[in-house]
């Protein structure tokens, strides 16, 4: 993947896109290492695919990231949420997330540096968190195609509506169920290896 220029252009799309109905916050922290002493590590282990382990601090941290993709693409749902009230009830807590994040243009893209070159470019963290943060970029990232089809054909009546409409639903249904494996996953000490993305991000992280 040539990230680089995935950075510039996923730069150029947020310049260009217009504030969503939507807004939420940006859940990228810069988390610090945390040194655990033996005495008071948590009994709580789990392997990952490079057999390591993934304390509790490490899970927290992957579990959180993939809120990203989902904050930075729920507006793929708007017929999803406003057709399916159990959908509703469920987004309903993340609400004032998503709309600290939609506030302001840049917020995507800030987290998307933030997350790949202070968690996914630095040593200091598990390999395990640097993985999952990998997952979580790549899958926003190619968020830019059902984004570029929707800049590009934009139809209003008739089959393409109705062949727009679908892809955006599929887009959501995606990313929600990307969200609830990656992090009760990550929560569990599991590694998740989402479809698509999985290998793309093998390759990023060394």
């Amino acid at each position: 993947m040539a990230l680089t220029n995935l950075l510039s252009y996923k730069h150029s799309l947020y310049l260009s896109s217009s504030t969503s109905s939507l807004s939420l916050l940006s859940l990228a922290q810069k988390p610090r290492n945390v040194a655990i002493s033996p005495s008071r590590k948590l009994s709580i282990t789990a392997k990952s695919d490079d057999n390591e382990t993934a304390d509790a601090p490490d899970r927290l941290i992957s579990a959180i990231c993939y809120f990203y993709p989902f904050f930075d693409g729920v507006q793929y749902g708007k017929y999803v949420i406003t057709q399916f009230t159990p959908i509703q009830t469920l987004l309903q807590p993340l609400i004032p997330a998503i709309r600290v994040f939609k506030s302001f243009p840049f917020n995507g893209f800030l987290v998307f540096l933030t997350l790949y070159f202070v968690v996914v470019r630095n040593p200091n963290f598990s390999r395990y968190v640097r993985f999952n943060t990998m997952q979580a970029i790549v899958l926003d990232v190619l968020l830019i195609f059902p984004d570029l089809l929707e800049r590009s054909f934009s139809p209003r009546d008739g089959l393409g509506l109705d062949l727009m409409m679908s892809l955006d639903s599929t887009v959501f249904l995606f990313l929600l169920v990307c969200l609830i494996y990656g992090s009760s996953s990550c929560l569990f000490g599991q590694v998740p290896r989402l479809p698509i993305v999985a290998e793309a991000a093998e390759r990023q992280v060394p």
